[in-house]
């Protein structure tokens, strides 16, 4: 994940009657007084970011944290006031509305909350329905939408209509047909927060494996933080519109940026989250090494094995490099964190 695929800079979205001209006209940015005062309402504050090819960059907040605004400036689905949205070697908010089209249709897959499935169509049809509207033979996205249903596991089920299919099946449709184009990026505003909660946990396992196939660069929006862990590799954290920390999970939960951080982070099941390399201490002269453990593995995968052992175990780089050892004291220090933020 060493080439950028996405960067925004210093983007905003103001509602009122004139938030270009108002920002445009000022030799600094504005303050949250200066806004409030002129009338306007703040959704999306001086966002910057940047998002590596085939990463899970998660974006998340309360509700009405500015989350979804901010995706949807970013697809320029909703119009910034003001920034900078760089996407396919072009900035998105000097692109023409052909141009944006073009781009849709062919470089971004777009999934969110509500299926938004067209009910007298097929599940075959729903999925081949943006490779129809880009003029796609039909014996060619027919072939195409059969391999994308597939993919999502729902070989069989290609000639149901979406009301004979379940919550997580129809989903499933929605994510095949924004893959049916092969997008460059794919962006998924809360895709299973209207689920039941074991249905969006198997829809969390499906997403990782299309991920494992495919490796294709997501921005995902959640206002759940276990969400954001299990499936992110670095999160942005929002509030009242404003990014207050991007991080990876381990970043987030060792080096809070705030108050505001660390209690959203508090009860995070840190066993997933920390890895070997967070909780390594030097090794000891003539100290008993019982095993091995990688750098990167979580602790949840070597507790038991940690617990049962009476000597300490070498953890090593993708290298082969010895950066220190991890222990049962080590290993009961985060269960008892853990315990303690529960």
């Amino acid at each position: 994940m060493t080439d950028t695929a996405l960067t925004c800079r210093g983007v905003w979205k103001l509602y009122g009657p004139d938030p270009k001209g108002f920002l445009a006209n000022r030799e600094s940015w504005a303050s949250d007084t200066d806004i409030k005062d002129a009338g306007y309402v703040t959704a999306v504050v001086d966002a910057t970011l940047s998002v590596s090819r085939g990463e899970i960059f998660v974006i998340m907040g309360l509700s009405g944290s500015g989350k979804s605004t901010l995706v949807r400036c970013l697809s320029r689905l909703i119009e910034p006031s003001a920034g900078e949205v760089m996407f396919a070697g072009r900035d998105l908010l000097k692109a023409t509305p052909k141009e944006l089209i073009e781009l849709r249709r062919h470089k971004m897959g777009m999934v969110f909350q509500h299926f938004a499935l067209l009910p007298h169509l097929t599940v075959l049809d729903n999925v081949a329905f943006p490779l129809e509207i880009q003029g796609v033979p039909r014996k060619e996205r027919e072939t195409r939408a059969r391999e994308m249903t597939a993919l999502v596991g729902l070989k069989g089920r290609e000639h149901n209509l979406p009301q004979e299919l379940s919550g997580g099946q129809q989903q499933r449709v929605g994510i095949a047909r924004s893959l049916a184009t092969d997008p460059d990026i794919w962006f998924l505003d809360e895709p299973f927060s209207a689920l039941d909660p074991l249905i969006r946990r198997e829809m969390q396992n499906e997403f990782m494996r299309l991920q494992s196939v495919l490796h294709k660069t997501i921005v995902f929006i959640t206002h759940d933080f276990d969400e954001a862990i299990r499936l992110a590799d670095r999160i942005a954290i929002m509030r009242d519109g404003r990014i207050i920390q991007i991080g990876t999970p381990e970043e987030l939960v060792l080096s809070p940026a705030d108050d505001y951080v660390a209690e959203f982070t508090r009860e995070a099941p840190r066993t997933k989250i920390l890895s070997a390399r967070a909780i390594v201490r030097a090794k000891r002269d003539g100290e008993m090494i019982t095993g091995e453990i990688s750098a990167d593995s979580k602790v949840a995968e070597f507790a038991k094995e940690v617990e049962a052992a009476t000597g300490a175990f070498a953890v090593r780089d993708a290298d082969g490099e010895l950066i220190g050892v991890v222990d049962r004291a080590a290993l009961m220090s985060v269960l008892i964190e853990t315990a303690e933020a529960s």
